[in-house]
């Protein structure tokens, strides 16, 4: 936590942040869904509530709080009311293990842009995040609902199947890495993009990123049409089928307890696309531009060797943010443009083509890993 009561203060706020900053994401991500489906669909969408319509997320907040409480007369009272909750804690210890920026070096002290660093930081994200099938299950037996247990029973097993492929979809990029520390995966794409074949360094010019896109393309495919179905998103929404299931899981869930479930599923959103973006589009880096090169162009501003620092962590954090804004806006546009699989195309795809093509990915990478470097 720290070595003295200001470093465990500053730490412990970094926490409390990083959730606030969630939970406030949530409303202005609904909104950007609602004016961009609207805008895909050639209507005006919320735009009476305030400029923009931006006060309505002010009045569904309200809204959410202000519902009636009330459980189903035949549920089971603890589990009902506890999943909600465990929807929420997956995606928060999940987001708060993400590097968002470099360091900040304030006097003598190294404050890192996250919540807490974790050394097996892939392991404990796709470990702690497959916990969220838990609140579901909870969700659909705690409810004494047919269709709430329906959709739960389809929602796990979604999220269990997707899940192994899009587990070993980033082995490949991790075996490129040789780490699964996630802010060193990040340092490792810095500068030009370059390789090493038996021996010898190709570096290709400066303002072609050193990104994992470039050495794992297929990967990145496989992760990325997996992360739909691991955050319940269509065309991979069949636990909240409208017209099959009312609304799935959450069928017997309003007010409050509804607003976890949204705050969690957007939560998965927004770690899925980080992790995307730490794997495959160099974290915080800027292409054609190191951490170093940015810190000294801040100590040419600002006489304090702290403000140059934290200014220059600010502008690796916009970078982070920009390009999980772009992953967030990609789970949106595809809502709103795909249609829904039916339930046996969606588990012949996890199963009969992600899961092989993802196994494949990672044995063709591993055998050119050993080539490349020269020690068959």
């Amino acid at each position: 936590m720290g070595r003295d009561l200001f470093e465990i203060s500053i730490n412990l706020i970094k926490m409390a942040v990083i959730f606030l900053m969630m939970v406030q994401m949530v409303p202005l991500l609904v909104w950007v869904e609602r004016r961009g489906s609207a805008f895909i669909q050639n209507r005006l969408g919320p735009n009476r509530v305030g400029p923009l319509g931006l006060t309505q997320l002010l009045a569904d907040a309200v809204k959410f709080i202000m519902k009636e409480e009330f459980a189903p007369q035949k549920s089971v009272a603890l589990i009902y009311y506890a999943a909600p909750v465990i929807a929420l804690v997956p995606a928060t210890l999940a987001l708060a293990s993400i590097p968002f920026s470099v360091p900040i070096q304030w006097g003598d002290y190294l404050f890192k842009v996250q919540g807490f660093e974790v050394n097996l930081g892939v392991i404990f994200i796709l470990a702690v995040s497959s916990l969220g099938a838990y609140s579901i299950l909870m969700a659909g037996w705690g409810s004494s609902n047919k269709y709430s247990l329906f959709g739960a029973l389809r929602a796990s097993a979604q999220m269990v199947s997707y899940e192994m492929a899009m587990s070993i979809a980033v082995i490949g990029a991790i075996l490129i890495y040789g780490t699964l520390n996630l802010s060193e995966i990040t340092a490792l794409q810095e500068g030009p993009l370059k390789f090493t074949l038996l021996g010898n360094m190709f570096e290709f010019p400066n303002f072609i990123p050193n990104w994992g896109i470039f050495y794992q393309p297929l990967g990145f495919i496989l992760y990325t049409s997996c992360a739909f179905a691991e955050c319940n998103r269509l065309p991979f929404d069949l636990a909240e089928a409208e017209g099959e299931l009312v609304a799935g899981f959450h069928t017997e869930y309003g007010g409050f307890k509804m607003n976890l479930f949204f705050i969690g599923e957007y939560g998965h959103m927004m770690v899925t696309s980080s992790l995307a973006v730490i794997f495959f589009f160099g974290g915080y880096n800027i292409p054609g531009i190191t951490p170093a090169q940015v810190l000294q162009w801040s100590q040419g501003i600002f006489a304090d060797a702290s403000i140059a620092s934290l200014v220059t962590s600010l502008i690796f954090l916009i970078s982070f943010v920009t390009k999980v804004a772009i992953f967030l806006w990609l789970f949106i546009h595809v809502r709103w443009t795909l249609p829904r699989f039916r339930y046996d195309q969606l588990m012949d795809l996890g199963w009969k083509s992600m899961l092989p093509w993802s196994l494949a990915n990672t044995l063709v990478t591993a055998f050119v890993l050993v080539f490349l470097r020269g020690k068959i």
